[in-house]
């Protein structure tokens, strides 16, 4: 194909045809993410408030019964197209790697429970799938998530009872057993330790609203989100920086948090009585550092992990509750400054917190939020795992270009990567397109 391909149901298909030769069965699609905030909390049964990202990667498939699996990617902005093929039993931990890992990962995670999700999935099986999106890979907008969903639900009308069978919302159990199948291929097959929030939103997004996710007790509920119609925006400011779950760091912190929820037989970090002191108390017996400058580090690093998992559910909480009461008015409306400040200064703390307890930030980051902050955002955060990717911040929608030309001239100053921007609108999650 000799053009760079816009991100649609069409142009899937027609990957799809030009490398296989024959039209796909279907077209199903899923959209990235951005998490407003609940950062890093979502493996420690915490609460996130994410929405489903207006880009979408889209899945042009249909099903084979010799066994073989043809995987085929155009990515965003590409010339270049990217193939795979194998079989399931060729799928496991750490193969394949790379993108193919994502969507052969599902696939295997999907036949490894093929009983419990309800789909005829056997060694004989087989898919040919073409790939095209424009949710921006390594931003830290969940690129992964949208992949795997859009992957699961072309497996599931193929060769399952099909997406028209899920309960309104897909809060039911077949909608579960659906989006683990996705965290197992991303913890197992890719070995990035996710958590499951960026798979929930992708899957269940809803147009002009955010989804509360509490990931400890399982409930689900709808929050109003209605940027546009209050005059506001929410800015992604992708920073170009590199993003790799797979590295370790991100594991790191996480062992450590699942360390200790499981020491102290907690799993819901938020709820509990003074658990960053329990926290220390407990790690204190554990011999992780004989000598005693080491152990006292090792114990500020356990606090400040914990302090972020606690502190961090609870803002999504109070933020939460300010949107249910209204806060999220036009700025143009005096009586709404309040309740802006209110929710602007949760994202800014929580990315605070991230940055200097939970220690994921990085210059870039640490950058675009700092300018949008000082080019009159009322709030702004990273968002996504950390260590690069994106940042976001609440905006009046009329200082889009402002905001833009501030965060870019703080780039340039520092020497830093050229950011690039999009205003994020709540979407509806995982569908069929065709």
């Amino acid at each position: 194909m000799s053009d760079v391909l816009t991100a649609t149901a069409d142009s899937a298909a027609q990957l799809f045809t030009d490398t296989y030769g024959h039209q796909p069965k279907g077209v199903w699609s899923a959209p990235g993410r951005v998490n407003v905030i609940g950062e890093h909390v979502d493996y420690a049964g915490g609460i996130c408030l994410p929405f489903a990202l207006n880009r979408r990667t889209y899945c042009a498939a249909s099903s084979r019964n010799d066994g073989i699996i043809r995987l085929v990617s155009l990515l965003p902005g590409r010339k270049k197209v990217f193939h795979w093929e194998g079989r399931i039993s060729d799928i496991g931990p750490g193969h394949p790697r790379r993108w193919p890992g994502y969507p052969a990962g599902v696939i295997w995670s999907m036949w490894q429970d093929a009983a419990t999700i309800g789909v005829s999935l056997t060694e004989t099986s087989g898919f040919d799938m073409a790939f095209v999106s424009d949710v921006p890979v390594g931003a830290g907008l969940s690129s992964s998530a949208a992949i795997e969903l859009a992957t699961a639900c072309a497996v599931f009308d193929l060769v399952g009872p099909g997406l028209d069978s899920l309960s309104e919302g897909r809060k039911d159990t077949p909608s579960q057993h659906i989006i683990k199948a996705c965290i197992r291929a991303e913890n197992e097959v890719v070995g990035a330790s996710t958590g499951g929030l960026d798979q929930s939103i992708s899957f269940r997004g809803q147009a002009g609203k955010a989804l509360e996710l509490d990931m400890g007790e399982g409930l689900i509920s709808d929050v109003p989100f209605d940027l546009a119609g209050n005059g506001l925006a929410i800015l992604v400011m992708n920073t170009n920086a590199p993003h790799n779950l797979g590295d370790g760091q991100y594991a790191s912190r996480r062992a450590i948090v699942d360390r200790v929820m499981e020491g102290l037989h907690v799993t819901e970090p938020h709820r509990e009585h003074k658990l960053v002191d329990r926290a220390l108390e407990w790690t204190a017996q554990e011999p992780e550092a004989s000598v005693k400058e080491e152990k006292e580090e090792w114990l500020d690093l356990v606090a400040r992990r914990m302090r972020h998992i606690v502190t961090e559910s609870r803002r999504t909480e109070s933020l939460v509750t300010a949107l249910r009461k209204g806060a999220l008015g036009n700025p143009k409306d005096k009586d709404a400054v309040c309740g802006l400040e209110q929710i602007g200064g949760l994202m800014t703390a929580s990315h605070e917190s991230l940055r200097d307890d939970y220690e994921v930030s990085c210059p870039e980051l640490d950058s675009a939020v700092d300018a949008a902050l000082e080019a009159g955002a009322w709030g702004a955060r990273m968002t996504g795992g950390g260590f690069g990717g994106s940042a976001i911040a609440l905006i009046n929608a009329e200082d889009v270009e402002k905001v833009e030309e501030a965060v870019l001239a703080s780039a340039r100053q520092l020497g830093l990567a050229t950011p690039t921007f999009l205003v994020a609108i709540p979407c509806d999650g995982a569908r069929r397109e065709k």
